[in-house]
Parts: structure tokens; C-alpha cells; sequence
């Protein structure tokens, strides 16, 4: 098969992607990989984010890793510095705890916040105004239906995420007139190493909860990515676009 400049839509730009070394954020950064993009990923473990690498060279695409912790300010900032020149961000590293309020505690509480909030909020300090000095650049975060579907346990994870969807609405206000373009992806139950490691023996009811009958694909919301960073979605900005099967416009909640 031949390879055509229609194949390779964001040939000549860079990615950071961060929380590439597992679940959505690997889907993330070897889509974008294949579709010519340099992509930055970043990851705690390295000996995952090699791998992943080594993945993508393999596939015929271009990655290098970068390990840095985003409950640490530093640390982001670091990152930021690694990926200088960017022009598209995405925000996929997470965590998530689903404990009832009275059971997390001051330091579960921040970490959801500094990972899910405040490190795309200092990611997107760090790297949109060289975007906008250019003209380009596109940045999805990854939010969560949790933000709009409140349960008995995960209220520090709900409120973190719920950030995301308020903070790319800012800068999609802020960046957008300067030709860059933010949105927001929020998953529903997506099945990742990292959602059957929290369920546990209950990582089957994640094909209860919406329309679909089943839970989703890390690829699937790697595909909704690919095309917000695209020139084919040149006119959506400040968008939160829900991936959920269902779960919150189809079934009562």
C-alpha cells in the first residue's frame, strides 16, 4: 500500500502526550504516530514508556520518552521544557481513586487534583503561547463522564475532571483567536489496565452502564483524539465531546 500525505495529516508536527505508557494515552500516542506526527510521550515507569517506543518505531513512527511525576509542579514544568515546540498537547495521565468521601483523605484529594487539573493547567501555561506566536496548535485533555455523572464514591475524582471540562472552555476563549484550538474528550467506562485494576473483581460492570451494552476501547477515544488535533475539525474549539456509549444522554441517571 502507498503511503499518501492524506495518510500522514499531521506529518511535521509534535505531540506531547502524557500518560502514554498504558491505556488511552498508549492509544493516543501511537495514533498520532501514524499519522506523522513526532510524538513526546511521557510516563512514570520508563521501562513502559520504552517499550511503547520501541512499539511505535517498529509501526515506522517517531517517539522518544520523557519520565517526570505530574503530582510534582516541578516535575510538569520539566516536561513542558522536554517538549519546547509542541504544537499539539494532549492531556491523558489521570488518576482515580473511587472512595466515599469520608475515606480520602487531604493527600488522595490533592493528588487527583494536582495529576487531572493542575498539570494540564500548567502544561497548557507552559507550551500554548508558543502555539499562539505561531499561529497553531491544538491541546485535548481527557476529562470523564464522572464530571456530569455523580456517584456515591469518586467525588474527588468527579471534581477533578470537572475542572477540565471549565478550564478548556477558558482556553479555548483564550488561545482560540490566536489559531489554537482546545477541547475536551470525557471517556465513559473505557476498559484499560488501569479501570480493571481499581474494579477488581467487578471490572465486568463496566458493560452495564450505558446504551452500548459494553464498555469502551482505549482506540476509540484515541480516534475522537486524532481527529480534534486534525485539520479536519479546524472548527471546533472549546468543545467537551462525550464518548460514553450513552451513558449520560441516552440512559436515566
Amino acid at each position: 500500500m502507498t503511503v499518501t500525505h492524506a495518510d500522514t495529516p499531521l506529518r511535521g508536527s509534535t505531540a506531547l502526550v502524557t500518560g502514554a505508557t498504558s491505556g488511552i494515552g498508549r492509544a493516543v500516542a501511537r495514533s498520532l504516530a501514524g499519522q506523522g506526527a513526532a510524538v513526546v510521550l511521557h510516563g512514570r515507569d520508563r521501562t513502559r514508556g520504552e517499550a511503547v517506543v520501541k512499539e511505535i518505531a517498529e509501526r515506522g513512527g517517531t517517539a522518544r520518552f520523557v519520565a517526570a511525576d505530574l503530582a510534582d509542579a516541578g516535575e510538569t514544568l520539566r516536561l513542558a521544557a522536554e517538549a519546547t515546540g509542541a504544537d499539539i498537547l494532549v492531556n491523558s495521565a489521570g488518576v482515580f481513586d473511587f472512595a466515599p468521601t469520608a475515606a480520602t483523605g487531604a493527600e488522595s484529594f490533592d493528588r487527583h487534583v494536582a495529576v487531572n487539573t493542575r498539570a494540564p493547567f500548567l502544561l497548557v501555561g507552559a507550551l500554548a503561547p508558543a502555539m499562539a506566536a505561531r499561529g497553531r496548535g491544538a491541546v485535548v485533555t481527557i476529562g470523564s463522564s464522572a464530571a456530569r455523572m455523580p456517584a456515591p464514591i469518586g467525588a474527588a475524582y468527579g471534581a477533578s475532571k470537572a475542572g477540565v471540562e471549565v478550564l478548556t472552555r477558558y482556553w479555548a476563549t483564550e488561545f482560540g483567536p490566536s489559531g489554537v484550538r482546545v477541547n475536551a474528550v470525557s471517556p465513559g467506562p473505557v476498559r484499560t489496565e488501569g479501570s480493571a485494576a481499581a474494579l477488581g473483581d467487578h471490572a465486568e460492570a463496566l458493560d452495564r452502564t450505558n446504551a452500548r451494552g459494553r464498555a469502551g476501547d482505549p482506540q476509540e477515544i484515541a480516534d475522537i483524539v486524532s481527529f480534534l488535533v486534525s485539520p479536519a475539525s479546524s472548527y471546533v474549539n472549546g468543545a467537551t465531546l462525550f464518548a460514553d456509549g450513552g451513558e449520560l444522554s441516552v440512559l436515566p441517571g
